[in-house]
């Protein structure tokens, strides 16, 4: 394939995930990516990240809604791959996302609802397999990131980062 071509990914994967001792009612996360291939050894692009998780705390006994807490996270960065073996790359990927919370505390009366938003920035470091698909540049992505600054707000809380995507190529 031309090696100059433009790639888009698409991938649902572990994008940051929420961990807590309850389990969510719901949680979608996206990424996307588009990068160029500079040469056949090295890949750089931006990424973009969304994240959406809701949980509803019930009362084990009567079954009632007695807090919510709503979680998003949009961001993105810049990314670079080396190919040091033809399928087989490192990855290091800047990255800042935008957070926010909100909790709502049904037993307070009145109602009670709390609010925060701030940024967390990150570096993505790891390494992944890309498997060639078809003809030109599309292939099938693996890959294992873990955050090397461990900013306390950050979204990867000091845990890998999976993630598994196609690569499009136009």
């Amino acid at each position: 394939g031309d090696p100059s071509g433009l790639i888009a990914v698409a991938d649902h994967g572990d994008a940051a995930g929420i961990s807590g001792d309850v389990p969510a009612d719901g949680t979608r996360a996206a990424r996307g990516e588009i990068h160029r291939i500079f040469q056949p050894m090295f890949a750089g692009g931006v990424a973009l990240n969304a994240q959406l998780s809701w949980e509803k705390l019930r009362d084990y006994n009567s079954g009632e809604i007695y807090a919510r807490y709503n979680y998003t996270m949009f961001g993105g960065g810049l990314w670079g791959r080396f190919y040091p073996i033809q399928q087989l790359f490192l990855q290091a990927q800047p990255e800042y996302n935008s957070i926010g919370e909100k909790f709502r505390d049904y037993t307070a009366d009145p109602v009670t609802t709390t609010k925060s938003r701030y940024g967390a920035p990150s570096l993505l470091l790891g390494g992944g397999y890309a498997q060639p698909i078809g003809m030109g540049n599309s292939a099938f992505v693996i890959m294992i990131l873990y955050d090397g600054l461990q900013d306390d707000r950050s979204p990867y809380r000091n845990r890998p980062v999976l993630s598994a995507g196609v690569n499009l190529g136009f």
